[in-house]
Formats: structure tokens, sequence, C-alpha cells
């Protein structure tokens, strides 16, 4: 009995120890588990710090800097400031937030120095935004830009600014960068001679200039960026800077080859606009020189304006059509584009484009991304086509509407027999993908 109660007592001292001790233990889980939950953001690696800070917007940078010191160094990192987007607009004008005036200011008066990959989006059509733009660029005589872009997300932005204002704000980055290698002014107003000082400053370095819609360059203009800028490997410009000579000067033994060059055929007026037409001879020598070149044009014709192009061989890849474009424009296409790689065609009428689509599969060998929208195929011409490009069709984008039904397949079953030839599941689009 005796020994009985001792063991009896022995556990209920032994239950009550354990009982005092689980309230410590669940102590100590609780104490780390608020730790882990609870980081100590002050100590994170500056280099984390820096990589969230690029992705955040001016003001939400500025406002983090002011969380602690250590962030606080981050906001003032040189490597922050290599790249930058300077966001404007007027609020009148526009909901979207702009960059702040202030801001602006610190920006230029602590890190102009560091700045190389610069953009100016001008995300409202005011005249006011634009200027704000070129007053911040004639600032920029300390910095050493690599990268300049003019952004205008609505027209006419810097096209309403008076030229000399534009011109003397854009050189002053011309002059004083000495090794911009990437220029994106589309819809700007610049000239021949602000182009021929940035040949003067940076031809040794330019290898990327985008300027469609820029109405004061002329064809001489151009050429003359060719013929110095040796290293130029992108161009994109308006058809009726393309000449002869440009392609030529492209094509000489100085010039490394070229690896992309994008084409606007554009006309605003219908029967307003004549366009000259590219030797054959001139297409040949630059093919031959630049035998990997990715050659895109965007077509925003009328109808009645296709009569100078396709009618002889080009070495086009890609190709759009923005408006309505005649079954007989696409049938040359078929006969005149066997370089082709990329085929997109917004709109055609009533007429089914059956023969159109089945030469360009039989004369296209390299045709691999499609996109039809406001067109006619039956749907057996549509498998025929399919059947013959075959398993390269990486990219097939047809609006449902496109597809006439026939006597041999319903639109219930061409996914079906599409997929079968495509070797992959694909059905007709809702909407236009491209």
């Amino acid at each position: 009995m005796k020994r009985g109660r001792k063991t009896n007592e022995a556990n209920s001292s032994s239950s009550e120890e354990t009982t005092e001790k689980e309230p410590k233990r669940h102590k100590v889980i609780d104490e780390k588990t608020i730790a882990v939950r609870s980081p100590d953001w002050a100590n994170l690696l500056q280099d984390i710090i820096l990589q969230v800070f690029q992705y955040l917007p001016l003001l939400d940078r500025a406002h983090a800097s002011q969380v602690c010191r250590s962030w606080n160094q981050v906001f003032h990192m040189p490597d922050l400031w290599r790249c930058f987007e300077f966001e404007l607009n007027q609020p009148a004008t526009s909901y979207l937030r702009a960059t702040h005036p202030e801001l602006i200011k610190q920006i230029i008066k602590r890190h102009s120095n560091h700045l190389q990959y610069v953009s100016f989006k001008v995300v409202d059509s005011s005249k006011e935004s634009a200027e704000a733009a070129c007053d911040i660029l004639s600032q920029l005589v300390n910095c050493s830009l690599k990268t300049l872009g003019l952004i205008s997300t609505a027209r006419p932005s810097f096209m309403d600014l008076p030229k000399s204002h534009f011109i003397s704000a854009l050189t002053v980055v011309f002059v004083n960068s000495k090794s911009l290698s990437s220029l994106k002014i589309d819809d700007t107003p610049v000239d021949d001679p602000s182009l021929k000082v940035l040949v003067a400053n940076n031809s040794d370095t330019l290898k990327l200039l985008k300027m469609s819609s820029c109405p004061h360059v002329s064809p001489a203009g151009i050429l003359c960026v060719a013929d110095q800028c040796h290293g130029l490997r992108e161009l994109a410009l308006n058809y009726h800077l393309l000449s002869d000579e440009l392609l030529l000067a492209l094509s000489s033994e100085k010039h490394v080859r070229l690896e992309h060059l994008r084409i606007d055929v554009v006309s605003e007026n219908p029967g307003q606009t004549q366009f000259h037409t590219i030797q054959k001879s001139s297409w040949d020598a630059f093919i031959k020189h630049s035998p990997k070149v990715n050659l895109v044009m965007y077509f925003f014709l009328y109808e009645e304006e296709f009569d100078p192009f396709f009618r002889y061989e080009i070495p086009v890849t890609h190709l759009y059509f923005g408006r309505s474009v005649s079954k007989d424009v696409l049938g040359r296409v078929g006969m005149t584009c066997p370089r082709l790689v990329e085929l997109v065609v917004c709109a055609n009428g009533l007429r089914p484009l059956d023969e159109e689509l089945i030469r360009i599969a039989e004369r296209c060998k390299y045709l691999s991304a499609v996109g039809l929208g406001e067109c006619e195929v039956s749907c057996s011409a549509f498998v025929e086509f399919v059947k013959m490009c075959g398993g390269r069709l990486s990219q097939l984008s047809i609006m449902e509407e496109v597809l006439i039904p026939d006597q041999k397949y319903s639109l219930e079953q061409i996914h079906w027999e599409v997929s079968k030839h495509l070797g992959r599941v694909w059905f007709p689009d809702m909407m236009p993908t491209w």
C-alpha cells in the first residue's frame, strides 16, 4: 500500500512539473514564431532593397526611403539611378500620376551624372508636358546617356512644340553623351541638322535608331546616319525615308550586318500620298550583305495605294496589314515574299481568301505565324492551308468569324482537324491576339 501510494505521489508530482514546464516551452515557441513572422526590414541586404526599389514608381520610392537610414542609403545609390523613366502629364488632362516636379529637381541635382538609360513618357497630349520633358533634357549636361527614349502615348505632344526649342534640348544630350547606343524619337520634330550632331558625337556607339513619324527628317538625313554609324544594327523609319541609296549604304563593307529593319508605310489621306519604288537590285544588295536581317513592314494604306508594292521579290520577313487589303495584293504577297515568317491581316472584305492562303502556304516556306481578323476563308481551304504548313505554324490566331462552314467541315469539326495537323490543341480566337 505504501509503495502504491509513493508511486501515485511520484506520478502526480511529475505531472505537475510537466504542467509547469509546458507554458515555458510554449512561450519559447511563440517567441520564435513571432521572430519569424516579424523580420527586421532595416537589416535586409542592400542588394535586395535595391532590386525592390527599381520596380517602384519614383514617388513610392521616395516614400520608402524615409522608412529607415538603411533604405535611405539605398535610395541614393548610383546603381538605382542608371535606368529611369520620367512620366509627365498635366493633372487636368490625365488621371495618371506624373513624376513630381520637386523629385525631378532632386534627381537632376544629385544623380544626373549617374543616369544612363533614360526615357521620357508623356502620357497626355498637352504641350505643357512635352515642354517639361524638354526642360529636363536641357539640364542633362553632366550625364553620359547610353539610351534615350522619347515616348508620347497621345498625339501631338512633342510635335506641338516649337522645333527650335525641341532641337536645342535634344542636342544637349547628343553633345554631352558621347556614347549613345540607343535612340527612340518617334513622333518628334527632330531634323537633319540635329542628326548630324548625333552622328558627330556618337557615330562609334550608336546601334539602334527608331524614328518613325519624324516629318522634318529627309532621306539625306537618314542616309548621313547610315553612312557614318557603321555599328548600327537596328533601324526603324517611315517608308518616305527609305531609298536605294540608304539600302546600298547599309550594304557597304564598312557597315555591320543589320539585324532588324522596320518600315512603316502610312497614308493619312487616301490618294494624297505618292509612294516611290525601291529597285530590286538595292534589295538584293541589302539582303546579300545582311542575310539574317528581320525586315518588318507595317502597312496602313487604302486599297488603291498598294500599286507600287509587291511587284517583284522583296526580302520582307514580318508583314502587317493594319487596314483592309485586297485579294490581289495578298495574291502578290504569295508570289513575291519567299522569306515571309509572319503575316497579319486585320481586314480584307467579303471575298474569300482561299486561293491566296494556299498560294502563300506553297511559296512561303518559312511562314510560322499567321493572324487573320475581318476576313473570310472557307473551312476546307483553311484546313488545307494548315496541312501544307504543318507543325511549323507556332502561332495561329484566327477569329472565329473568319471561318466559313462548307460541305466538308463545320465549325464544330474544324478545330479537331486543325489540331491534328498542328500537333497540338487549337481553337479559333474570340478576340484578336496580335
